[in-house]
């Protein structure tokens, strides 16, 4: 797995790459969850407000600050994340079939560990887990859809030993 994280937000370089660290864990877990053994690679940037409200306004037509952004570059159409990810279209200079982008927006992942009372760790991995799992095609516009999202990601956190 080829991970490339981009910080958009000013902090100490020693909080940065524990962080890295963290939400690179979290998504080798999502990959191993979803028994995906397929080499991958993935872009994960944190950023401002005012970044991921343009985002949102440009690609999603909401002009509002969101907490979190996946652009899968898979589209699986039935198929199970595993062979979906494995029918990806890969880089020629890696071998590596690529999964997409998460963008996360650092204030608002602040501001929601506060009102959930976990540490912003557990926001930051949760919302990078959240969207590994929209990169795999899962979604939660429909209650079970929802249902089995929330449980995937639970278990996710849990193995790595993230817990409310």
């Amino acid at each position: 797995m080829s991970v490339w994280i981009e910080w958009d937000v000013s902090l100490p370089e020693g909080k940065k790459q524990a962080i890295n660290l963290l939400l690179e864990q979290a998504m080798e877990a999502a990959l191993q969850e979803e028994q995906i053994d397929t080499a991958v690679e993935i872009s994960l940037s944190v950023v401002s407000e005012e970044t991921i409200q343009q985002v949102n306004r440009e690609f999603r037509q909401m002009d509002r600050v969101t907490d979190v952004l996946s652009f899968p570059m898979i589209e699986y159409e039935g198929k199970a994340p595993a062979d979906g990810v494995r029918q990806g279209e890969v880089n020629p200079d890696t071998g590596e079939v690529c999964l997409g982008d998460i963008m996360i927006c650092y204030a608002r992942a602040v501001q929601q560990a506060e009102e959930y009372g976990h540490s912003l760790e557990r926001e930051l991995a949760f919302l990078t887990v959240h969207s590994m799992l929209h990169l795999f095609g899962y979604d939660h516009m429909e209650p079970e859809e929802e249902v089995q999202m929330l449980e995937k990601q639970k278990k996710i956190l849990e193995g790595i030993g993230i817990t409310r």
